[in-house]
């Protein structure tokens, strides 16, 4: 059990001096529970902060503090709460929560600079160096924001896995090779050395506390969606590349030569697709849902660029060297 402070009006004194029992519950309403009666908005915050008018912890949880509250009167004279009735203490029953017929206690709070992964992890880590008394176990339920983000990464982790293997299919039976793909495919994971220290460098360099908390840019589902689109640019890069490669054998050019002016002839238009792609993606960095996207396709369309136009014909020269020279 544990005591509830409940007020009892008197409806004869309150009506003697011309205030409402309504009046007295909304004035009890907004001490507890306070009121939000305007927002305020500051340079330095994303969304507008609420002006909340409640009475400090301490004077909304004294009987007496709450009976100096004074209401107006119908003539304009402030009259004390303690005027217009009394407080009554009376036991009340707890909520016990059980699951799985066992009682449990639920934690939440609010993760200020954290990813919900790294928070669970820092509170396994401070689990293990501080355990718990024995017959208390602690338990991580695989519910709400962590259990969604577990089933995302994974669902778009399968998405892009079968993705790459239909693009596996296709460059097959396109080149009439089985190695030939692996070669176009090859830029696609290295394209994470771009985006993964991207994050990094982004959150060292310009992030910015906000109330005092840090605001970095995770790298969230959105950002993993981000990965899986550049990927058809990669592709569609180092295919048009190869194929300049082929068709310049074809003619009878030198390997060395065949690659070099090919990387020439693709240079400014894989560069052009690049900027022109990072310029569209800028305006979603300030988006705080899907910022991430926007750096996953600026990170990764840098790196995409650079691999694109050296991994993949040193590569190719690396693999057919011996059938064409």
């Amino acid at each position: 059990f544990r005591e509830r402070l409940d007020f009892q009006p008197d409806k004869e004194k309150a009506a003697l001096h011309g205030i409402s029992t309504k009046a007295i519950t909304d004035t009890l309403a907004i001490a507890v529970g306070g009121t939000v009666p305007a927002t305020l908005h500051q340079e330095t915050e994303r969304q507008p902060l609420p002006v909340n008018v409640i009475l400090s912890r301490e004077k909304r949880s004294s009987a007496g503090h709450l009976s100096q509250l004074s209401l107006l009167s119908a003539d304009g004279q402030p009259v004390p709460l303690q005027e217009l009735g009394v407080f009554v203490k009376r036991p009340e029953n707890q909520t016990i929560h059980h699951k799985n017929l066992r009682p449990v206690v639920y934690v939440t709070a609010e993760m200020a600079g954290q990813a919900p992964g790294e928070a669970i992890l820092d509170m396994q880590k401070k689990l293990e160096e501080n355990p718990t008394a024995r017959q208390i176990e602690v338990e991580w339920a695989g519910e709400g924001e962590w259990e969604i983000t577990l089933r995302v990464f994974r669902d778009l982790g399968l998405a892009f896995g079968a993705a790459m293997i239909g693009v596996y299919i296709l460059l097959a039976l396109q080149t009439g090779s089985f190695l030939m793909p692996l070669l176009i495919l090859l830029a696609i994971p290295l394209t994470a050395l771009g985006i993964m220290p991207g994050f990094w460098l982004l959150n060292l360099l310009m992030d910015k506390p906000v109330g005092g908390f840090a605001d970095p840019v995770f790298f969230t589902a959105t950002a993993m969606i981000g990965m899986i689109a550049l990927g058809g640019i990669v592709i569609r890069n180092a295919v048009v590349l190869i194929d300049f490669i082929r068709s310049a054998l074809a003619e009878g050019m030198a390997l060395r030569e065949a690659i070099i002016d090919s990387g020439a002839v693709r240079l400014r238009p894989i560069v052009l697709t690049a900027l022109t792609t990072a310029l569209g993606a800028w305006p979603i960095t300030l988006d705080p849902i899907f910022s991430g996207l926007a750096w996953a396709l600026i990170f990764g369309l840098f790196a995409s660029t650079l691999f694109t136009l050296v991994v993949v014909p040193v590569a190719f020269y690396a693999v057919y060297r011996h059938k064409y020279e």
